[in-house]
């Protein structure tokens, strides 16, 4: 890191003449480059950016002055190094429009005429990007790849396959699925015209700045309240259909738009882009925005799933049980012409640990107070994942215990079942391991309680999580609502699909 900032510094010294009188690392997000503000005496400051790709960077500072000189709104470059890892662009403040909606967004989707004011200048704007930001343009300097294709869309379907559908442990026809997943991409790309998309178009790549930074002809005036429209992040563009964009902004999960304000923003930008473009029919306009969606949701699920699983970013991990419920209400509509596929996603959604989500419980847990979630699981499916973000708290082997599943007149029952109860505690192992965990438990919870955490997590897992960890996971539920009435207890047997709430 201190190569980086020294780099960074120095492109700022030759730049300006000095050495920078403040420096400050930006908070970063879902990518590797890292951001820096930096400052002069008199409080003037810039945007500094180090990348590890020359190529990534090139493709921004190009796309930046190309757009600039379309008198679209993006922050002007204003230094660039020689072996281009390092540049400087305008800095635009701290204000983005996810920050800036973060008020109707946190009621739910609720949002006021100010933020509806918002998100409709940003519908009129979007066309521009693409028609405008278009013409002219050398899309070979586009990275990694000039346009959007087959190829692109199959990446895209496998990392969400590999990244997100395997570790959730959903069983599928390879094959079966593959040939539905090639014929979803030749379909995505059948229309591409010459547009620029720009692949990241969501809230938080859209910067609200003041109204003395936008040029006089600038396509995104500042409004009423001195505010200006500008755009970051758009690296990653390339020649590629106006519904991606569109999707990508209006169905990102974490923005709960309503239906009836994503229908008035796709009105919005039907009759902006309708002045630039030849537009099909709105009913065949929005049977093509659909399928885009669905793409954009699975898109995002393996960037979920490799950001927040694998990297475990808790930002990543909160915003898969959203992105899930989206993905839900999008197959209410699906049709037949991706069979595999629409099978898959249909069990997907309802997998037990998306259940809450799903169901609005999630939302219920009172703030302040401590929540135990706690789970069964079977090995072969993976752990569960802990979608608070805090770490996933504890895992427990039940398999080190004498297994009920190897005799033939348990293998069709659970660890609720009496039969199996009374197996495990005559046989005694799994009531001296729980004493264990009981000891540990208890001291936890107690400790959380009186430092006012809100989530601990407890997971118990066995061969087929079907007896062992069933009866552990049930039976440490049960100890801990008894002990500490106070704490809200949430019990899933994942792999028998049951999900409840002690003392409800």
């Amino acid at each position: 890191m201190n190569n980086t900032l020294d780099n960074i510094t120095e492109l700022y010294r030759q730049w300006s003449g000095v050495a920078p009188a403040a420096v400050e690392q930006l908070p970063g997000a879902g990518s590797n480059r890292v951001y820096v503000r930096l400052g002069d005496s008199s409080g003037k400051t810039v945007i500094g950016c180090v990348g590890t790709s020359k190529e990534e960077n090139h493709a921004f500072i190009t796309l930046a002055r190309h757009f600039k000189a379309k008198h679209l709104p993006v922050p002007e470059v204003l230094a660039v190094s020689d072996d281009e890892l390092c540049y400087l662009q305008q800095d635009l403040g701290s204000v983005s429009l996810f920050d800036a909606l973060r008020k109707g967004r946190e009621a739910g989707g609720c949002y006021d005429e100010e933020e509806r004011k918002l998100l409709r200048r940003v519908m009129r704007l979007l066309p521009h990007v693409q028609v405008e930001g278009a013409q002219g343009l050398d899309f070979s300097v586009c990275y990694p790849q000039p346009q959007f294709d087959e190829t692109n869309v199959m990446f895209d379907l496998n990392y969400f396959k590999y990244c997100f559908l395997k570790p959730s442990g959903i069983d599928f026809h390879e094959l079966h699925l593959e040939q539905d997943f090639r014929r979803l991409a030749h379909d995505l790309t059948t229309e591409q015209g010459t547009t620029f998309l720009y692949r990241d178009f969501q809230a938080r790549n859209i910067m609200l700045a003041p109204s003395s930074l936008t040029p006089q002809d600038a396509a995104s005036p500042a409004d009423d309240m001195g505010e200006a429209l500008f755009l970051i992040d758009f690296q990653g563009g390339r020649r590629g259909p106006i519904y991606y964009d569109l999707a990508s902004f209006l169905w990102q999960a974490s923005a709960r738009y309503p239906d009836q304000l994503r229908e008035e923003l796709t009105d919005v930008y039907y009759h902006e882009a309708q002045q630039f473009i030849a537009l099909p029919q709105r009913e065949l306009f929005n049977r093509r925005l659909r399928l885009f969606v669905l793409f954009r949701l699975m898109q995002v699920l393996g960037a979920y799933g490799y950001r927040g699983y694998f990297e475990r970013k808790p930002h990543f991990i909160q915003s898969i049980p959203p992105a899930i419920k989206s993905l839900k209400e999008q197959l209410e509509g699906m049709g037949d012409d991706y069979p595999c596929l629409a099978d898959v996603l249909r069990r997907l959604v309802t997998l037990p640990q998306f259940k809450e989500s799903l169901s609005g419980k999630a939302s219920e847990h009172k703030e302040g107070k401590l929540c135990v979630r706690i789970f069964s699981f079977s090995y072969k499916k993976g752990i569960p994942q802990d979608v608070s973000g805090n770490g996933g708290g504890y895992v427990f082997d039940c398999r080190g215990t004498h297994n009920p599943g190897r005799y033939e007149r348990y293998k069709h029952m659970t660890g609720l079942d009496d039969d199996v109860k009374k197996f495990l505690e005559d046989d005694g192992e799994i009531l001296r391991f729980l004493d264990h965990v009981y000891q540990l438990a208890d001291a936890h919870v107690q400790r959380y309680v009186e430092r006012g955490f809100t989530s601990l997590m407890f997971s118990f897992g066995c061969t087929g999580g079907q007896h062992r960890s069933v009866y552990s996971a049930q039976h440490l539920a049960e100890h801990i609502h008894q002990r500490f009435p106070q704490v809200e207890v949430r019990l899933c047997h994942r792999e028998q699909g049951i999900c409840t709430v002690l003392g409800e």
